[in-house]
């Protein structure tokens, strides 16, 4: 299994209303076979690298695991402050490696990223798969208020078994504190305070590439009534409760999950045969 880690200068796609300058992101490419781009939420890129592990180990896939600039300590350019600028970035990645066939999956804030770049660049997209996604409005089911969260209510709402995962941030290095927040300083500036765009749930009905939404059954950031939604919002996507999981499937039960995106992803090759 291949494993590397780089820092690339990506061109944004052009969507004519996002900075065209280039972007440099680190990028985790794991594996050899049926790409997979796969994109963190506000946690940062260390919530998916062992799922990223995982799912190159198990299956036959080339795992592409970009850093969105401005978390894991990377730098954001002034330019990039939005859902859209990362969306043409990830296009322009897909662009520059010529890349088809395309398993898209997401978690929480990566599931908006995914959901968005299916819509702006779907022929070189084969699936979509988003996993506890956020980015939709649901009025009666809100997305819960993280700016306002602390880090011990953060594991209460997020995990199926949250003692195991509750951190207290003041014991962690200076240099772990200085990245959590600048993780949270990016997301706020990305997703704005309320992680929605009050458009995008009307947008999705627009949603052509086969998807299905994954939820663990668990979440109280966004609660499987949020996941209905965003699945109802997509033509013909499936649905899926992870039992014993929270807002961080990968992180809770990566060996379900990852079975879960490799069965879907193999049911809607376009330029290969089905393996199974």
């Amino acid at each position: 299994m291949t494993n590397k880690t780089s820092t690339t200068w990506i061109q944004p796609f052009d969507t004519g209303g996002q900075d065209p300058t280039p972007v440099e992101v680190t990028l985790d490419e794991r594996g050899i076979g049926h790409p997979v781009l796969l994109l963190h939420g506000g946690g940062g890129p260390q919530t998916v690298v062992p799922f990223a592990d995982l799912l190159a180990r198990e299956y036959p896939t080339s795992v592409l695991t970009p850093t969105h600039p401005g978390f894991g300590g990377t730098k954001r350019p002034d330019g990039l402050s939005s859902i859209a600028g990362l969306v043409a970035l990830y296009a322009g990645l897909l662009e520059t490696r010529d890349l088809t066939d395309v398993t898209v999956v997401g978690n929480s804030l990566g599931g908006w990223i995914a959901a968005e770049l299916a819509l702006l660049l779907p022929t070189r997209i084969s699936s979509l798969v988003i996993v506890d996604g956020v980015g939709i409005e649901v009025p009666e089911h809100p997305v819960a208020d993280f700016f306002s969260l602390t880090m011990d209510q953060v594991a209460e709402l997020g995990y199926y078994k949250p003692d195991a995962f509750r951190i207290d941030p003041s014991a962690l290095p200076a240099a772990a504190q200085a990245v959590m927040a600048e993780n949270r300083a990016a997301l706020a500036v990305y997703a704005g305070q309320t992680m929605s765009d009050p458009g995008l749930r009307a947008r999705l009905a627009s949603v052509t590439v086969p998807t299905l939404v994954i939820w663990g059954e668990a979440d109280r950031i966004a609660d499987t009534e949020y996941g209905r939604a965003y699945a109802a919002a997509i033509p013909s996507a499936g649905f899926q409760l992870l039992r014993e999981a929270g807002h961080l499937p990968q992180i809770e039960t990566p060996e379900a999950l990852a079975a879960s995106i490799w069965q879907f992803a193999d049911q809607h090759p376009t330029s290969r045969p089905r393996r199974n």
